[in-house]
């Protein structure tokens, strides 16, 4: 009997998380069995504070493990014991609705786009000899598509260039010929040889480089619009701005940061540093240039035409953003129904696949909202704002920046930007400064958590969707190298925001 219970208990603990590390396993028990012991001794307030404190540990520790189950049970037991309420909880909800909306619908019509983007990057790719233009470009054309679609598709779509080059280029380097349809393992070098092994090593870096600056370029753009990020729905929502208006307000402090994004991007790879400067070998680019070529001769007119139509979609969508025509999910919606009625996909199962990638966010990002109303139902980000709010004025949105910037390296810069704009709108609908501190202190937030996020990949989606993703041990993209190449932009980005939130609001 005794065997069984414990063979019951070993199946029950292997099932608890699943793969994540033991240690990391016991860290989430302890932390749901101390909660209710510090609820009981040092009250709700502290309770409150070690819940948050444990949420974030989470995030940062999402590489090993999704943060949705051990948030969502942290966030299962503050209801449980009293620290919030699932009344709370929907208000929360249903004030952010539009965010969720942004997330099911424009991620998923941004989905359908993907031929389009790949086609677009596949270009930039192999149309610039010069290492110096395509980093750039690669970067600018990131921050662009991430002001007016999502950053995660962005995002992906980059990785799939990039896989489906490094793809090509293995398989000749095995022996074999770029235009086999043959299955291939281009996760091992076992078959390589010797005289395409550096070649393959160079295009590894050159590969890295470029992924590193697009992922970058995703927040130079995605800090600037409304649909940038899924924070600045939320801010733009408390606020009251529309696309444009969103747009001008933080464009005195966006506009530098990415103009500084770029000239670091640049500058980095014309002297070499941080990882960054390798150049694409001839033979590489010969190969991809011929792959490339037998891909468009066996282009379809179907397939042309489904181009078209997701490129007009595409500027359909964005001149719905700037006119602000309809809510942001909902024109997401409306990309959904014309490109699959355009393009024939009529098929339930193929339009669900396009959900998959958001959902998973949207149901931690409905964890963040319950954790926020913890945060709301005991005030603990009272004591903070009080003293923020009880400096000189001048130097309030500069401090936001700051204190936004450092939890957000560490953390998830939504969940960081949920719970200041709903702490300075509480104090702001409370008196506490006029509407153009207001306006000033969204701003803050806005770029603190967008711009030193880049500083980690905990920091944002985008970052932490690459380094997890197919492409990063291929190219040797670790945690550690990620850090290293995002420093420069870190500090450059960092420091340009700080000073544009400090003397040009």
């Amino acid at each position: 009997m005794a065997s069984v219970r414990d063979s019951a208990l070993d199946a029950l603990w292997s099932n608890f998380l699943g793969i994540a590390p033991n240690w990391y396993k016991r860290t989430i028990v302890a932390f749901l069995v101390f909660n209710p012991l510090v609820l009981v001794v040092l009250g709700p307030f502290a309770a409150g504070w070690c819940l948050v404190l444990e949420f974030i540990f989470t995030l940062a520790m999402a590489l090993r493990c999704y943060p949705l189950q051990p948030g969502g049970l942290l966030a299962l037991e503050a209801m449980a014991i009293g620290l919030t309420d699932t009344g709370t909880v929907r208000a929360e909800v249903l004030a952010n609705f539009p965010v969720i909306l942004l997330l099911i619908f424009m991620v998923a019509g941004i989905y359908f786009m993907r031929e389009v983007l790949l086609f677009t990057f596949t270009k930039i790719l192999l149309g610039a000899r010069s290492k110096l233009l395509l980093a750039f470009l690669f970067s600018f054309v990131a921050a662009f598509l991430s002001a007016f679609v999502d950053a995660l598709t962005v995002t992906a779509v980059i990785i799939s260039v990039a896989v489906g080059f490094y793809a090509v280029y293995h398989r000749v380097a095995s022996g074999g010929s770029n235009a086999s349809q043959a299955p291939h393992d281009h996760a091992t070098d076992d078959a390589v040889t010797g005289v395409h092994s550096a070649d393959l090593d160079v295009f590894r870096a050159f590969l890295r480089s470029l992924l590193m600056h697009a992922a970058v370029g995703t927040a130079l753009g995605g800090v600037c619009t409304l649909v940038g990020e899924p924070q600045n729905l939320l801010i733009a929502g408390k606020m009251g701005w529309d696309f444009t208006e969103f747009f001008l307000r933080m464009a005195p402090v966006t506009m530098p940061v990415l103009a500084a994004g770029l000239v670091t991007c640049v500058a980095i790879e014309y002297f070499g540093v941080f990882g960054y400067g390798a150049q694409l070998p001839e033979r590489v680019r010969a190969e991809l240039l011929a792959y490339d070529a037998a891909a468009t001769a066996r282009r379809t007119q179907t397939e042309w035409l489904r181009l078209w139509v997701q490129g007009i979609s595409a500027l359909l969508l964005i001149a719905g953003l700037a006119l602000h025509v309809a809510e942001v999910g909902l024109l997401g919606l409306a990309v959904i129904v014309v490109q699959t009625a355009f393009n024939g996909v009529i098929d339930e199962h193929r339009i669900g696949r396009s959900f998959v990638e958001a959902l998973p966010f949207t149901a931690l990002l409905v964890v963040f909202f319950a954790v926020v109303a913890v945060i709301h139902s005991q005030h603990l980000f009272s004591p903070v704002i009080h003293w923020v709010l009880a400096l000189e004025p001048r130097s309030q949105p500069s401090m936001f920046y700051l204190a936004n910037g450092l939890l957000s390296a560490i953390s998830d810069n939504v969940f960081v930007a949920t719970v200041y704009i709903n702490e300075v709108a509480t104090a702001f609908e409370a008196g506490a400064f006029s509407r153009e501190h207001y306006n000033q202190l969204a701003v803050a937030i806005n770029t603190g958590t967008n711009v030193a996020s880049v500083a980690t990949p905990n920091g944002q989606a985008a970052f932490l969707f690459l380094l997890t993703s197919s492409i990063a041990p291929l190219v040797r993209l670790s945690y550690v190298r990620m850090v290293v190449m995002a420093l420069p932009y870190t500090v450059v980005l960092g420091v340009m925001g700080y000073v544009g939130v400090h003397y040009w609001l």
